[in-house]
């Protein structure tokens, strides 16, 4: 509870907030003088935020050496431990486990039973999103791959989309994954549910979508990356 109450009162400061979002959705190395810039203010104003969230364990830092002589540089990024929030405070994680557990006991048809259960939360989040006055339909490509990711946003993913018109392909890649924590404990079965989910994201806005896992973190990658063919849209 004290660490969940340090960690709101950092982000209280709604520059600091934003200035996690920002690295969060980048997933990349940043420096003072970037933030400085990307939020118009002085890098010893940059540098204090960045001190303040890397005090909570929000981000972690490291030295590197320019090449050019002088001051090596300091480079921020996210912590690998995922920051949740809850007040009062509720164990999720733990919450997740029993049920991650609870389904491995019943082993294959608990498997199906997640995946199952993945792809209609899926579904689901993409639909509450969905505009009232037009049909699916009706949506143009541009307008449902911005659905796609204000939707994985939402769910905490984070993700780098990268669409090729001509191939009708979408390739993109989670940086953040919710599940983290137990996906490296129980790898098949969170994993399997994790690809549902997208695929439930997917079918709820084109015809047809063959999604395929081209990098997992659980192996080792920095980020899990999916490849989707679009055969055609609603």
């Amino acid at each position: 509870m004290e660490q969940v109450l340090k960690i709101t009162n950092v982000l209280a400061d709604p520059t600091r907030y934003h200035i996690y979002e920002y690295i969060a959705k980048k997933n990349k190395e940043v420096s003072v003088q970037e933030i400085a810039e990307a939020f118009s203010i002085h890098p010893n104003v940059a540098r204090l935020h960045l001190t303040k969230l890397e005090d909570v364990n929000m981000l972690v830092s490291a030295t590197q050496k320019t090449g050019k002589g002088g001051r090596p540089s300091r480079l921020y990024r996210l912590s690998d431990d995922v920051i949740q929030l809850h007040f009062p405070f509720r164990d999720y994680l733990l919450l997740a486990k029993i049920a991650i557990q609870t389904m491995i006991k019943l082993g294959e048809v608990g498997k199906q039973a997640l995946y199952e259960t993945g792809k209609s939360f899926g579904k689901e989040i993409i639909l509450h999103r969905l505009p009232h006055d037009q049909p699916v339909q009706r949506l143009s490509l541009a307008e449902k791959i911005n659905i796609l990711k204000e939707a994985t946003e939402t769910a905490g993913f984070y993700p780098s989309f990268d669409y090729n018109e001509k191939e009708q392909k979408i390739i993109f890649k989670v940086f953040n994954c919710p599940f983290k924590e137990i996906a490296f404990q129980q790898p098949e079965m969170v994993c399997s549910m994790h690809y549902a989910f997208l695929c439930g994201m997917l079918e709820a806005l084109f015809d047809q979508a063959d999604l395929a896992e081209l990098e997992n973190m659980t192996n080792g990658c920095d980020s899990c990356s999916y490849r989707a063919s679009l055969a055609s849209c609603r």
